[in-house]
């Protein structure tokens, strides 16, 4: 089975609404299709995040701990042992593809272009995809 992390913008975007590509994405790891690798630094940047006025207006507090509670129990986590620095366009998204590179993950799912462009499509055996191609691949493989 294939493995992935997922940016958190990628999480957030499935979170709120289901029937988007990244809402999709999240549907098919409920559906076992391939594994969600996460790490504590994503936690900590989902919790972040979650904490803005926007998706406290858009989200539960039981649909943001439901989440979260789906996550720490299914999801893989994975400690960061590998250090990335200077890669990424921002320095936490180092941090992103840090819990790939430790994960051996097959695939890093991001929508930042900017990373994408400086990066290119492979780092460290790590294969960086947009989610629209993630969800590709996921279709190609049922």
């Amino acid at each position: 089975m294939i493995s992935a992390v997922l940016d958190t913008n990628v999480l957030v975007s499935g979170a709120l609404t289901s029937s988007s590509i990244p809402g999709q994405i999240l549907n098919a790891w409920r559906e076992n299709e391939f594994e969600l690798i996460i790490s504590e630094y994503i936690i900590y940047e989902l919790e972040r995040v979650f904490q803005k006025a926007y998706f406290q207006k858009h989200l539960t507090s039981h649909e943001i701990k439901s989440f979260f509670d789906l996550l720490q129990n299914e999801a893989i986590y994975t400690p960061i042992i590998i250090n990335v620095n200077g890669v990424a366009t921002h320095p936490e998204d180092d941090l992103m593809l840090a819990a790939a590179v430790s994960a051996k993950a097959d695939y890093f799912v991001t929508g930042d272009q900017p990373l994408l462009q400086k990066v290119g499509n492979l780092y460290k055996k790590v294969n960086l995809v947009t989610p629209k191609e993630f969800l590709q691949i996921l279709e190609q493989q049922n």
